[in-house]
């Protein structure tokens, strides 16, 4: 369950401006400011099935752009493969204790890997 929620902020993060715009606040009300389909409802004059309605269509359209564009899926590709690198070098910075000019340059590696990061 949180993770299903976690993947659609994840998702909303990359495509929710693909959205239409009801939907989008809809379904930004529902998980992000973490509001009732009932109080959504009634801020909108709509009924909660309606809000429910637009809110899972809107988290299917996530679910297809994400199917045809793969974002998210190379994002936390990348988040791996960094981490990986991190790992790695932090490996090798302590292997090359007696080296200062080894150490120096990998961690300035790290550095630009970390970076990417961001």
């Amino acid at each position: 369950m949180l993770e299903d929620i976690f993947t659609i902020n994840m998702l909303n993060d990359f495509y929710g401006k693909l959205l239409p715009q009801r939907q989008g606040e809809f379904l930004r009300l529902y998980r992000e400011e973490n509001l009732s389909l009932a109080e959504i409802a009634q801020e909108f004059g709509l009924s909660r099935q309606g809000v429910f309605d637009s809110v899972k269509k809107a988290e299917r359209a996530l679910y297809e752009y994400e199917n045809k564009l793969g974002l998210l899926a190379r994002f936390r590709k990348t988040e791996e493969t960094l981490l990986r690198i991190d790992q790695a070098i932090a490996q090798l910075i302590e292997e090359s204790r007696d080296d200062p000019a080894l150490t120096e340059q990998l961690r300035s590696i790290q550095n630009t890997a970390d970076a990417l990061g961001e």
